[in-house]
């Protein structure tokens, strides 16, 4: 019992910090930093829409990464936080055309991309970080997954208690059923002389 709520409150422990991750810019003075960490705050993961982009890594999502760097490119630009964020929801427009990320993405063939970021991506780019369900699942899991190797361990461990307190009683099962098959073989070889 010790050992689960030691798990459960490692478990909360941990969750936050999983979740409150920070990522990484190229940009280097503090100011644009600063910026950048807003901005990516507000959006949210184009693949994860639970998660702001901020937390996204590329292994999750490989066009958010994409769109981080587009982010910092407009911060070097001059734009500001909110300008970013509101021509994230309603369009760049078609100056963007010629920056490397949006290039990149119509050279691979991911035009919604493109027209997402020149005519925007509406309301449902703005990231509602509620991680409240994600918490809670991970919770969910983590107890259920806690109970069931309670029940594992207790099963075998009485199985464990079972074997052990009667040997004797497997011993004379195992003589018993071997006597029976003695006799039965005896029992045989008399009906076998007597015909």
């Amino acid at each position: 019992m010790v050992a689960i709520l030691f798990s459960f409150f490692l478990f909360l422990g941990t969750s936050n910090s999983l979740f409150s991750q920070k990522t990484t810019t190229n940009l280097k003075e503090e100011k644009q930093i600063q910026t950048f960490l807003k901005v990516t705050e507000k959006i949210r993961c184009i693949c994860l829409p639970s998660l702001p982009i901020q937390s996204c890594s590329f292994n999750m999502c490989a066009a958010s990464s994409y769109l981080k760097t587009f982010i910092e490119n407009r911060i070097k630009d001059g734009m500001g936080e909110e300008e970013i964020i509101s021509k994230m929801e309603n369009g760049f427009g078609e100056s963007v055309l010629k920056d490397p990320i949006v290039l990149m993405f119509q050279e691979n063939g991911n035009q919604g991309m493109v027209d997402s970021i020149v005519y925007g991506f509406g309301p449902k780019i703005l990231a509602k970080p509620d991680d409240t369900w994600i918490n809670s699942t991970l919770l969910g899991i983590g107890v259920l997954g806690l109970y069931g190797i309670y029940r594992y361990g207790t099963k075998k461990s009485r199985e464990n208690l079972a074997s052990n307190k009667n040997p004797a009683t497997k011993e004379s099962n195992s003589n018993h059923n071997l006597s029976s098959t003695t006799d039965a073989i005896k029992e045989k070889i008399r009906k076998f002389e007597e015909s």
